[in-house]
């Protein structure tokens, strides 16, 4: 397994101190989904072997929390282990907005998340990793709309009713369901950031598992 690299720029203390916990402790995945994350990986790994971007997009239904955290926790992942050649994405069977609740959770975790227009109904959030990082920038759109790829991608569904929905999904070379239960459940309650942390910090866990096999 892939030790960290020396990343060619530090991330932020607080996320830098997130990853290296993480990364020291891969025992609480499942063998069953560190299997469908191995086949994510070997696809990952024969892209790039063929000197071709290896792209992913990370599908459910609202493209509002779940794919969201998938697709900016594999980018931090890749960047982690100093993966040249990977791309993530995100989006939805349908658009509506990056969920607030989303946002604070990777914000708890150490990255920094701003918004454009916080008012607007769907927002471009900036995610960066470092005061020097290109950030990535992260909206709602559904899962063929640009700038996300229409070929040559691996298919990540992230949620059940997305997976269900779309048993096939144009353009992709892979189609993986992995699925994470929806942090939505917790809406509006005492255990909201409690649920929205556990899940930010499972699929981070799983994105740097995948990524360090890489």
């Amino acid at each position: 397994m892939r030790q960290p690299a020396t990343a060619p720029r530090s991330f932020f203390p607080e996320l830098q101190t997130y990853l290296n916990a993480i990364a020291a402790n891969f025992e609480s995945i499942p063998s069953e989904r560190k299997a469908d994350l191995a086949r994510m990986a070997a696809y990952i790994r024969g892209r790039l072997a063929d000197s071709q971007p290896a792209r992913l997009v990370f599908i459910c239904t609202h493209n509002s929390r779940r794919s969201h955290l998938a697709q900016v926790w594999a980018q931090v992942a890749m960047e982690f282990y100093g993966l040249i050649g990977v791309e993530t994405y995100s989006g939805g069977t349908e658009a509506t907005a990056l969920n607030p609740r989303a946002a604070a959770a990777m914000r708890r975790a150490g990255l920094k998340v701003t918004a454009d227009d916080a008012k607007a109904p769907n927002p471009n959030y900036s995610v960066q990793t470092s005061a020097t990082a290109s950030p990535q920038i992260c909206f709602s759109k559904v899962y063929d709309a640009p700038p996300n790829p229409s070929t040559k991608y691996c298919a990540v569904m992230t949620c059940s009713q997305a997976d269900d929905a779309c048993p096939i999904v144009m353009g992709c070379d892979l189609r993986m369901p992995i699925r994470y239960e929806d942090p939505k459940v917790a809406d509006d309650t005492d255990f909201e950031s409690q649920r929205y942390d556990e899940r930010s910090r499972q699929i981070c866990t799983e994105m740097l598992y995948m990524m360090s096999l890489v």
